[in-house]
């Protein structure tokens, strides 16, 4: 197994290093990277004992590439959060420009630093109006999130610091004071691969993990809830529901695909979750972007003329939609693996999933790999 599949690359445990079994085939670096040209990028901020947020930028042609559209397709499982450039992606089926995660407080700062970002690197595109996709969970048991320390500077050095190939996982970027089924969550993705006409497209999952109450926990298909119900600190919280919080996904494929598609696998990511154990909590926002960076030149502006548009045929699309569930499912464990405990504001604590545990519960029911 190629070392990327096992570690982050600071050497943080992923979930195929501690042989959790997952189905499908991954890509080189099971991530969301593998499809071509994304490119995902962090900034962290862990200042004292307060500040635990940050942001991440995901390009969908990378940061050199051209800023024009992508097909896209949305999905809400429940709208108790924000992902900002929805009510477009609807109408027009396209996004353009980067994307930001970060906590709630500071989704209009990301909204803001998307612009000030694409307009600093793709000066051409002028006076024209821009609808970014900003996205956020909610941080506020560990983070200060009331402090304003994401700023607009911050989004933007996000968004220059984004790379291709292996990236971090785990208390990064905007994931930094995300927590999940009350263990320590965050960022996390994976990757599938899958095979059609003749030719391998990729598609990634990249999650911020930030939901689910303790006693869903379901891993390896083997509920774990109760056998990991200890040192659970968030368990005695009156304001915030098991459950609450929230979790973005992002989903990029190369496969060519026409937005109805995008949003077809995008509700795919419901099924991916589930397999964690979740029930999808009324205080959680679960909003899902799908896009696909096949057939640039036909959603570019341009002159009148008719566009063409290459697309796979929907009969076909099984295998895509079980890419998603699957490498959803993958990101998420990889958040919670590739963690460690934190603590922060007033003292919360929130402790990260117990590896050793995890395994001998896994390895005595035959589960793992």
């Amino acid at each position: 197994m190629p070392i990327a599949h096992d570690q982050t690359p600071s050497g943080q445990s992923r979930a195929r290093g501690l042989r959790i079994p997952f189905a499908g085939r991954p890509g080189p670096w099971n991530a969301v990277t593998d499809v071509p040209g994304i490119e995902v990028g962090y900034v962290t901020l862990i200042q004292g004992d307060r500040v635990r947020t940050g942001v991440t930028g995901i390009h969908p042609r990378g940061r050199s590439g051209t800023a024009g559209p992508v097909a896209a397709g949305f999905h809400g499982q429940n709208g108790n959060g924000e992902m900002t450039g929805v009510s477009w992606i609807t109408e027009s089926g396209t996004f353009t420009g980067p994307i930001a995660i970060t906590n709630t407080h500071a989704v209009g700062v990301a909204h803001a630093g998307i612009i000030d970002w694409t307009l600093r690197h793709h000066p051409e595109v002028g006076d024209s109006w821009l609808l970014p996709v900003a996205a956020e969970t909610w941080d506020g048991y560990l983070n200060d999130i009331n402090g304003h320390h994401v700023t607009q500077q911050t989004v933007i050095a996000a968004l220059d610091a984004a790379r291709s190939g292996r990236i971090e996982e785990g208390s990064v970027g905007g994931g930094t004071g995300m927590n999940c089924y009350q263990f320590k969550g965050g960022s996390g993705t994976a990757s599938r691969l899958v095979r059609f006409a003749g030719r391998d497209y990729a598609v990634g999952v990249f999650v911020q993990a930030n939901f689910g109450a303790r006693h869903e926990l379901v891993l390896a298909g083997l509920p774990l809830g109760a056998d990991l119900a200890q040192d659970n600190p968030m368990a005695d919280l009156r304001w915030a529901p098991p459950g609450a919080g929230s979790v973005i996904a992002v989903v990029a494929t190369d496969a060519p695909l026409f937005p109805h598609q995008c949003q077809a696998l995008a509700r795919r990511v419901t099924a991916g979750l589930a397999r964690t154990g979740t029930s999808g909590s009324h205080f959680s926002g679960d909003l899902f972007l799908a896009f696909s960076t096949a057939n640039p030149a036909a959603f570019a502006p341009g002159p009148d003329q008719l566009r063409q548009l290459s697309f796979l045929p929907w009969e076909s699309l099984d295998p895509f939609f079980a890419a998603v569930v699957q490498a959803t499912e993958e990101a998420v464990v990889n958040a919670l693996v590739a963690n460690e405990d934190m603590t922060g504001r007033d003292g919360h604590r929130t402790p990260a999933l117990p590896r050793a545990t995890v395994t001998e519960l896994l390895s005595r029911a035959g589960r793992l790999a």
